[in-house]
């Protein structure tokens, strides 16, 4: 379990300015969802999370110390569309990025340290319910079934930081249910402090123990690039009554559609 501190953080992209006053403060094990309206940055947050890009401004502290500049194993993450190697079967998938860990010259063990590898690979694919398909290749799998191994792959290296951009947006509805319950399921045993970024309001209130909206302020043409988005919602949805949730949920749709 991480505590993330965002303090007074601003993205500009080529003097864009994407995001602007980014402030959030966010204890161990909390299931953070990030909803807004299409290009108000927040993948852009998520990936200064993973220190693919880094504030122009500003910091992001984990457990009070800095990210580093690249990602790390602390942080897994889990993208809409699935980065499995359809060369390698579901445990091969899943144990590579443990070998390339352990054996960076070759990126393969041998013998009875790739016996241990595959042994804790079988723990966590058994978890996301992959057991029978461990020998199978990811073109035998259906859409969910690689999503389960996708998330198996971010979960083998025991991230405290797990965060998904859209992960279950090209599921049909009825997988769709199956993951969200597959993923409270490893967010209550991992104690993991998840950060989820989708477009779908009813599953940012199902998962989430609080969500997050980013919006900007100033909408009119000759604003847009000299104004960034920021947090224009804070809903801590465990203290949140089923009213209030219906309330939050049919306000912050309707600032959504209203973009």
């Amino acid at each position: 379990m991480s505590h993330v501190s965002v303090s007074n953080v601003w993205k500009e992209y080529d003097g864009q300015i994407v995001l602007e006053r980014v402030n959030l403060e966010v204890k161990p094990h909390a299931f953070v969802s990030i909803v807004g309206p299409s290009g108000c940055g927040k993948s852009t947050f998520l990936r200064m999370l993973l220190s693919q890009e880094m504030p122009s401004r500003g910091s992001i502290l984990v457990d009070g110390a800095p990210l580093p500049p690249e990602p790390t194993e602390e942080r897994g993450v889990v993208f809409q569309r699935y980065s499995v190697f359809p060369h390698l079967t579901v445990l091969e998938n899943v144990a590579f990025g443990l070998e390339v860990q352990r054996s960076r010259l070759v990126g393969r063990l041998f013998g009875a340290r790739r016996r241990e590898v595959f042994e804790a690979c079988g723990e966590i694919i058994a978890a996301v319910g992959l057991d029978a398909a461990r020998d199978k290749y990811p073109s035998q799998l259906s859409g969910g079934m690689q999503q389960r191994l996708a998330i198996a792959q971010a979960l083998i290296r025991r991230p405290r930081i797990l965060l998904l951009d859209e992960p279950f947006g090209a599921l049909d509805p009825g997988i769709r249910a199956d993951m969200h319950d597959l993923m409270l399921t490893l967010f209550e045993e991992t104690g993991l402090t998840v950060f989820m970024v989708t477009h779908d309001l009813k599953e940012a209130f199902h998962l989430g123990t609080r969500l997050i909206a980013f919006d900007r302020y100033r909408r009119r043409p000759e604003e847009i690039g000299a104004y960034g988005a920021t947090i224009t919602f804070d809903l801590p949805l465990d203290r949140s009554s089923p009213r209030e949730k219906r309330e939050a949920m049919a306000e912050i749709g309707h600032a959504v559609a209203g973009n």
